[in-house]
């Protein structure tokens, strides 16, 4: 796909956090539509699985988001492989460390905003040059439903995310002016590989459902569409947006996991009481 055409699609992307879940979804809904993508993440055995199984239009690079040495060989890969980049997804994130603040570990704490925020700052960093330069740039930041909305216990993964929406916002202010768009999309309770780990029989799952007005969890594909739109032309008047994706989740409340955590420390411990 030429650089600067005509169709509504972005036709050179990377993604980030590839291998699996929501970005390996956004892989294949943008390869479908024609794209050329360069996925990445940390685990090349997953990276190389997804790229075969999605098909010629996916290369994949082996990388730590949080090294800007790492970040920008993606980057300058992504460009000798494609000639261009018009588009980004940053997917790359997680969470860690659950828990009342008061008992947070502060180097696991730090990892959770170095993946989510830095993460995102350095992609942004060194892509936003090759998106000015494509004319139609555009980046999408995969936030959370817990980046608006209290999550007790989820430390700093709700900072975090917070975090990234507030980067977007600014990012779109900066460089509309060149015409490059940054949004951010809020999914709810996705059914990936990471939330897996939620028994479906728990009252914590049953928190997700009871406050979900759709009465079931989101699938990735259903994150990949909204995020194609973003990235395409249909979208160009969309920017500085944090768009929710959670099946009306956002009107109520957050889940609970305190039944996670109080059987291992009890209550009092939760709410710092000697």
């Amino acid at each position: 796909m030429a650089q600067g055409g005509t169709s509504p699609a972005p036709g050179a992307v990377i993604v980030t956090g590839g291998g699996t879940g929501i970005g390996a979804a956004c892989a294949a809904r943008l390869a479908a539509d024609g794209a050329a993508v360069m996925i990445c993440g940390r685990t090349e055995s997953k990276l190389r699985e997804t790229a075969e199984r999605i098909g010629a239009s996916v290369q994949y690079r082996v990388t730590d988001v949080t090294s800007e040495e790492d970040v920008t060989a993606l980057v300058a890969a992504t460009v000798d492989a494609f000639g261009y980049l018009d588009g980004v997804v940053a997917n790359a994130g997680g969470g860690g460390g659950f828990g009342p603040y008061h008992l947070q570990n502060t180097a696991e704490f730090l990892r959770v905003l170095h993946v989510n925020v830095l993460g995102t700052m350095l992609l942004a960093k060194h892509t936003i040059p090759h998106l000015v330069a494509a004319g139609t740039g555009a980046f999408v930041a995969i936030s959370s439903i817990a980046g608006g909305q209290t999550h007790p216990y989820f430390g700093a993964y709700t900072v975090a995310k917070a975090g990234i929406e507030q980067l977007v916002r600014n990012a779109a202010d900066e460089y509309g002016e060149v015409n490059v768009r940054f949004n951010a999309v809020r999914p709810g309770f996705i059914a990936t590989e990471i939330m897996e780990g939620i028994p479906r029989d728990s009252p914590v799952y049953a928190s997700y459902i009871t406050n979900t007005p759709l009465g079931d969890v989101g699938q990735p594909e259903d994150v990949a569409e909204l995020v194609r739109f973003l990235l395409g032309r249909e979208s160009r008047w969309i920017t500085g947006q944090i768009i929710n994706i959670d099946g009306g989740h956002s009107l109520r409340r957050g889940p609970d996991f305190g039944p996670f955590i109080e059987p291992a420390i009890g209550r009092d411990a939760m709410l710092a009481r000697a």
